[in-house]
């Protein structure tokens, strides 16, 4: 028999449509394998229900628990009166407390993958338990906090700089905890290690991979698009704030410069649940806001370049190798290439200010066979380095399993 693991997520780790849960879903499949899993975890986004059943086919058991966003925020001003980070009574489930208890008593668990800070708060006091335990922080998600300070007005920038120290805090107990903190890229690694040196010789970089099968550029898909063009394209969840920044950013200082030169020019802002200010983007000339679809590789599979114009970001941005994947070109922020080691230059293009972003694109636009080119090389360097087959593997080092 399959020795038995739990697998704590903050977010349920299927579909993998979005950056958090792609990683997630891939981890979960990948454990499976060899493990027995119960996977305690929370549904945010009510359209995620409906797939509670495709779990079992990796899980043996589940506690699946509801989170709604405007109830779990007020649950979180109580860590203003306790001193601990806001994101822990946010994450916070008495039943899934008690379940995780259970299953620690009843099923013989050796082994616990903690995916995201948020969810360490649930192994952390349960002392009379032995095991091996492996936290995936993914990001560094304090820093993220200390970002979203540095560009944000008062009283917001003192809730998110608190935030960014109390959360440090706390994922330094957790780390020192633990057997293993693993993050996204070595760069995220390298920073948790200068934030956390006490526990920097357990601190370890798995980075993302890509589904390079899925994202194929041989598959044949449909145009989505109505207009000659040329088609830009920027995917992702539009609910988190560092898209929101990306996407405004690139439609206020790299549109009206590029829409001087190509009057036809579009902008597709493809992903689900955008925000108010993304819809407004639309009322601008050339944007188009798609909100969620079912299948964004013909977005990218006929878009004349993807954009990751990331001002504010952690971690590999999925986004990126799913278009480098899809041989796309590809014009990136220096953030948005942070963790992805490919030839600046010849497997992607970094530009920084508006009119760098301008200059790298119009270059795309006017010389197909270099847009091509880079392309080309874009799906070789991610067919070579970045399959998740290579990037998994890795696990084994903590979870070694057992019969599979």
């Amino acid at each position: 028999m399959k020795p038995a693991l739990l697998f704590l997520s903050h977010r349920i780790p299927y579909p993998p449509n979005k950056g958090d849960k792609i990683r997630s879903f891939h981890l979960l499949e990948y454990l499976a394998r060899r493990y027995r899993v119960h996977l305690g975890t929370f549904v945010d986004d009510p359209d995620d229900w409906q797939h509670l059943p495709a779990l079992d086919r990796w899980c043996e058991r589940r506690m699946v628990r509801p989170l709604r966003p405007v109830t779990a925020r007020l649950k979180s001003l109580a860590g203003l009166a306790t001193g601990e980070p806001l994101t822990l009574p946010y994450y916070r489930d008495g039943r899934l407390s008690a379940w995780v208890r259970q299953v620690l008593e009843e099923q013989d668990v050796g082994h616990v993958l903690i995916y995201s800070s948020a969810m360490a708060q649930y192994l952390l006091g349960e002392e009379g338990w032995r095991g091996r335990v492996v936290m995936d922080l993914v990001d560094v998600d304090s820093d993220k906090w200390r970002q979203y300070a540095q560009s944000r007005s008062w009283p917001m920038s003192w809730i998110y700089r608190r935030e960014a120290e109390r959360l440090l805090r706390f994922e330094r107990t957790a780390g020192a905890a633990f057997d293993a903190t693993l993050l996204v890229s070595e760069e995220e690694a390298a920073l948790f290690r200068r934030l956390a040196p006490e526990v920097a010789p357990r601190v370890h970089a798995l980075r993302n991979g890509v589904d390079v099968a899925y994202f194929d550029p041989a598959v044949e898909h449909p145009s989505p698009y109505e207009g000659p063009g040329p088609h830009l394209v920027f995917t992702g969840a539009m609910d988190y704030w560092p898209n929101v920044d990306a996407v405004a950013w690139f439609v206020e200082e790299v549109m009206p410069r590029l829409r001087a030169r190509f009057p036809r020019l579009e902008f597709h802002v493809v992903g689900s649940r955008p925000t108010e200010r993304v819809r407004e983007l639309a009322g601008e000339p050339g944007v188009r806001v798609t909100g969620a679809v079912p299948d964004i590789r013909p977005y990218i599979a006929h878009a004349d370049a993807a954009v990751a114009p990331m001002r504010i970001a952690r971690g590999i941005q999925n986004k990126v190798l799913e278009a480098m994947a899809m041989a796309r070109p590809v014009v990136v922020s220096p953030m948005g290439a942070e963790g992805i080691e490919a030839e600046t230059g010849r497997e992607l293009l970094v530009a920084e200010s508006g009119e760098a972003f301008a200059g790298a694109l119009a270059d795309l636009l006017q010389d197909r066979k270099r847009a091509a080119a880079l392309g080309r090389a874009a799906r070789e360097r991610v067919v070579a380095e970045y399959g998740w087959e290579r990037t998994l593997p890795l696990l084994d080092r903590w979870f070694p399993g057992g019969e599979g």
